[in-house]
């Protein structure tokens, strides 16, 4: 076929027509292919203009990937991959796009291309010419047309979000609307017309009111089969109410739109473009924060709570993030989250040891970031035990109010889930009688249609028998509506506050809720490392109390009234006192020891003379036992013998590893342990293995062979 010669340029060489001609195609959405069509018969048609270049028909490829997709990034193109893939190859002689902006719109991925073009001696051709990126004019009229592109789609962008913006400052944008809305046609906002679903959403609220954590709420729905209103919003079903599972997330973007106290708002939930996936416009989406967003107009919008109640569940959410007070703990710990360092300012943590049942307050956040070693750190019982006397003491003149909030409070769930469960069987009735007409309408003789409304209707009339059935048992299971007897019985409780608050009904939970509505934050100080411990308590309010208490310390040594009470001590002993009459005119006088007990006696003076060097320490006799038998040992004996401590020897006989007996030594008794020389010399071997394939013979068996303990 012959072409015409003034179609061909200059600058394509055989060596270019021996290679491939590739023509890239790309729209930006699919919007864009369906009604522009124009522009993609425009790009179809460089085909031809490859032809009059010199190319074969067999050697031109299109590329139409791309057709419906963004070229701000290259992300999921995988049109554009291609090419490059096919450039870098080097099987292209000529790469053809309508203009430059279809090629790339990000000048990164666009010089990535120049690059790859020149060196491989790939041409580039548009409507306007064929360029050569090798040469130094063309690539620098490729560059300046890619910087045009990229900066022609930063100014559509730019001059849709300013339409946008204007818009939303006249709360006139249009915007998906959240659980328990619709937009009505003409474009008003309005609540969901189902009652269920407005009851539903004001459940929530008042639930969130009560616990003041997102995680109490969802384990109270989930506890209650509640379930969430959710609108559909595409398919076959949009605009249909389904029924859907709690889940966290949703109940955290709940209770941080303002739409739900009325506001109308734009730009709660901004983007974080590094947490943003190519392609997908709508991740990387930080959670709702109304305090940046761009517009706030109050009373745009019917609300399900007041502006007072959204900032104040505002605050809660941030007060329950860790790094403030927290939510609340199901530790033993009363002040958990709230108690602060009073020597370095950072907050203390709760720690505990015993099994979860011995709480301790410690500030290790300079060991933790700098690895020095810990502030200070206190056992938390009698901190807890000053700050449950001065809350119960504050709380006294409340005691009638919170009584009658109680029972309000009691009434007012079981009228909020007995709501629900009525507008459920309601539901349900619905959906049954909607079942049946369908099946009555229907002619007898078109059992193709009628079998299948039939099995609908059976399956509603199953689901309504189910729901009956839960609902029984939800009344029988459920505490019913108190009655003058229980609300009297309330009041009664609320006048004795500490029986109220030892109550086993009370959880630490409850205790830790009371003492922070109260107290902002709690300073702790030990004061030199003794038995002082200064307490300030910031109330919310602003004021601020300071008290002083007395913990526990492991030595007699670290008490403040050491030196005064060893001086007391000495003098009495000098005096001709025994110890016992120490002890007793130490107690007279409000003496106290460290810890474990409130009173001194002998041997505890004893101990503090000896460890001061006032007197001489007694000699240690040694336990007689009579009645040994062969090869038997106390267990000071073969621990000193074998080399171990004393515990593990304590273990093994516990476990019945070694076989032992109890004997009378002098007015106690002792423990002998049998071991014959080669039982001790399996022992020793044992001893000198490596502990991770060190094992004991299990009961019952003798230590024959060397055996591991771990």
């Amino acid at each position: 076929m012959s072409r015409p010669p003034g179609g061909l340029s200059e600058k394509i060489l055989r060596q270019h027509r021996d290679r491939l001609a590739i023509v890239y195609i790309r729209q930006s959405t699919v919007q864009q292919v369906e009604r522009h069509q124009e522009s993609t018969r425009l790009q179809y048609a460089l085909v031809e203009r490859a032809f009059d270049l010199g190319w074969a028909r067999e050697s031109i490829v299109v590329v139409d990937n791309d057709l419906g997709r963004s070229g701000a990034t290259i992300e999921g193109r995988l049109g554009f991959q291609r090419l490059v893939a096919e450039v870098g190859l080097g099987r292209v002689g000529l790469v053809l796009g309508v203009e430059m902006s279809r090629l790339a719109r990000s000048n990164r991925d666009w010089h990535q291309l120049l690059e790859i073009c020149a060196l491989f001696d790939t041409l580039i051709a548009d409507v306007d010419g064929v360029y050569d990126p090798a040469h130094f004019n063309d690539r620098l009229l490729l560059g300046l047309k890619g910087t045009m592109s990229e900066a022609e789609l930063h100014i559509l962008k730019a001059r849709m979000l300013a339409g946008r913006r204007a818009k939303a400052r006249r709360g006139e944008l249009g915007k998906p609307v959240p659980m328990g809305y619709v937009r009505r046609p003409s474009g008003e906002v309005a609540l969901d017309p189902d009652e269920q679903a407005q009851a539903t959403i004001r459940l929530v609220f008042a639930l969130f009111e009560r616990f003041r954590t997102v995680g109490k709420v969802l384990s109270y729905l989930v506890a209650h089969d509640i379930r969430m209103p959710v609108r559909i919003a595409g398919g076959p079903n949009k605009g249909e109410l389904d029924w859907r599972r709690a889940n966290r997330p949703t109940l955290h973007n709940l209770f941080g739109n303002p739409i739900y106290a009325g506001i109308y708002a734009y730009g709660v939930r901004t983007t974080e473009r590094r947490r943003q996936k190519p392609g997908r416009p709508g991740t990387g989406r930080r959670p709702p924060r109304a305090g940046e967003a761009e517009v706030l107009l109050p009373d745009r919008l019917p609300a399900y709570i007041s502006r007072a109640q959204f900032d104040r569940n505002q605050a809660q959410l941030c007060a329950n993030r860790t790094e403030n007070t927290g939510p609340t703990h199901a530790g033993t710990a009363l002040l958990s989250g709230l108690v602060v360092c009073g020597r370095c300012g950072l907050r203390m943590t709760a720690g505990y040891n015993n099994n979860g049942h011995a709480a301790r307050y410690i500030c290790s956040g300079e060991n933790s970031s700098y690895g020095t070693a810990f502030c200070q750190s206190l056992k938390a019982a009698p901190v807890d035990a000053q700050v449950t006397s001065i809350v119960l003491q504050a709380l006294q003149p409340a005691a009638l109010e919170a009584s009658l909030a109680v029972a309000t409070d009691l009434q007012a769930e079981r009228a909020a889930l007995e709501q629900q469960w009525r507008q459920r069987l309601e539901r349900a009735q619905y959906k049954v009688d909607q079942a049946r007409r369908r099946y009555t309408s229907t002619e007898p003789e078109n059992r193709l249609v009628a079998r299948t409304l039939e099995r609908d209707w059976e399956e509603a009339l199953a689901e309504q028998v189910r729901l009956t059935a839960e609902h029984d048992r939800f009344r029988r299971e459920r505490p019913q509506a108190p009655g003058p007897g229980e609300l009297a019985a309330i009041r009664q409780l609320t006048t004795d506050l500490p029986a109220l608050w030892q109550a086993p009904t009370t959880t630490g939970e409850d205790r830790q809720t009371i003492v922070r509505l109260l107290l902002e934050r709690v300073l702790l100080t030990v004061i030199d490392a003794t038995e002082q411990v200064r307490l300030d308590c910031h109330w919310h309010g602003g004021s601020k109390t300071s008290h002083t208490l007395i913990r526990p310390v492991a030595r007699v040594t670290a008490l403040s009234t050491y030196a005064a009470l060893l001086a007391r001590a000495t003098d009495l002993h000098r005096a001709g006192h025994g110890c016992a009459n120490i002890a007793a005119i130490l107690n007279q006088e409000a003496w106290r020891p460290p810890k474990r007990r409130d009173t001194f006696n002998a041997a505890m003076v004893r101990r503090l003379l000896t460890a001061a060097g006032v007197i001489e320490p007694a000699p240690r006799r040694p336990r007689i036992v009579s009645e040994r038998r062969p090869d038997e040992w106390t267990i000071r004996e073969l621990a000193a013998e074998l080399g171990v401590p004393q515990p593990t020897l304590y273990h093994w006989v516990q476990t019945k590893r070694l076989p032992s007996r109890s004997v009378k030594a002098g007015s106690g008794s002792a423990t002998l342990v049998t071991a014959d020389a080669a039982t001790i010399a399996n022992l020793k071997t044992i001893r000198a293995t490596p502990p991770p394939w060190r094992r004991l013979p299990p009961p019952g068996r003798t230590t024959n062979h060397a055996t591991l303990d771990s």
